[in-house]
């Protein structure tokens, strides 16, 4: 399956990141939740719009230094979400990010944290082909990045047959030059469409043209500063309304940084012909 470079499409789809699982249920546009909000729950919403999972890695390794959750376990999970929510259009892996707090708690270096993304990834596959699980590529420094691209094909990996590739450990340097310098690199060298994980506002404008989709939670970190519209909550950080407008804004902001970003090729084009 021949899937075209993220870098020709206009603008990312954006997912919002939900913490408040009944959000699928109502909001209307793309989710991004995490299986740590889902996993434990009697009963769950039933979607109506796509949405994507976060396996809860960033979180899970933070505290524990390891995965409590089974391969087995994860992908019962993963299975339930599909069939009882719906819409699900595809699944984080229990992947090893590499940033310098996340390695200490494990006490592991990168290359071992990508190799364990790997084996996990295959894992994953082999216990439930039916699911929609994506790879994902892990690093720290310039180079990992790719670098974990070709472990991924010595693995006998084809990223380009996903939907998505996604790029973790960025998201806390997202409108850092290092991460431009990762999203624009993979995009030139291998075409593959990439998700950004967390990404913010400023890196979104300044390379999601580089991306086919992108997540972030930033609006209900801004939403903490801000009071409460309604006596039932005392800050936004958990409103749907002020979660909406953040994302129309951002989308705003992406869609002008877009047309600007288009206006100079668009005249070299012209003056050339």
């Amino acid at each position: 399956m021949t899937i075209p470079s993220a870098a020709t499409q206009a603008r990312p789809l954006f997912y919002l990141g939900a913490h408040q699982p009944h959000w699928l249920a109502v909001a209307g546009v793309p989710l991004f939740v995490s299986h740590r909000r889902l996993a434990g729950r009697r009963t769950l919403p039933r979607a109506v719009a796509p949405w994507a999972l976060d396996s809860g890695g960033f979180t899970e390794l933070s505290m524990f230094g390891r995965w409590r959750t089974t391969a087995r376990q994860y992908t019962a999970a993963v299975r339930r979400y599909r069939d009882e929510i719906g819409h699900l259009q595809w699944a984080a892996p229990r992947d090893w990010m590499c940033e310098p707090r996340i390695l200490a708690r494990t006490g592991l270096i990168v290359a071992e944290h990508q190799r364990r993304t790997i084996a996990d990834f295959l894992d994953l596959r082999t216990l439930a082909p039916d699911l929609p699980f994506i790879p994902v590529l892990q690093g720290w420094c310039r180079g990992d990045h790719l670098d974990h691209v070709a472990q991924y094909a010595a693995a006998g990996v084809d990223l380009a047959a996903y939907p998505v590739v996604g790029v973790g450990s960025v998201c806390r340097r997202q409108n850092t030059l290092s991460a431009f310098l990762i999203f624009t690199g993979l995009a030139r060298e291998t075409g593959l469409r990439l998700h950004g994980f967390g990404v913010k506002t400023a890196g979104l404008a300044d390379y999601g043209r580089h991306l086919a989709s992108a997540d972030s939670l930033a609006w209900s970190v801004a939403g903490r500063r801000e009071p409460g519209c309604t006596r039932s909550h005392a800050s936004e950080a958990n409103c749907l309304d002020y979660a909406m407008d953040w994302r129309d804004a951002l989308l705003a902001r992406l869609h002008r940084a877009t047309r600007d970003q288009a206006a100079p090729a668009a005249a070299s084009t012209a003056v050339a012909a």
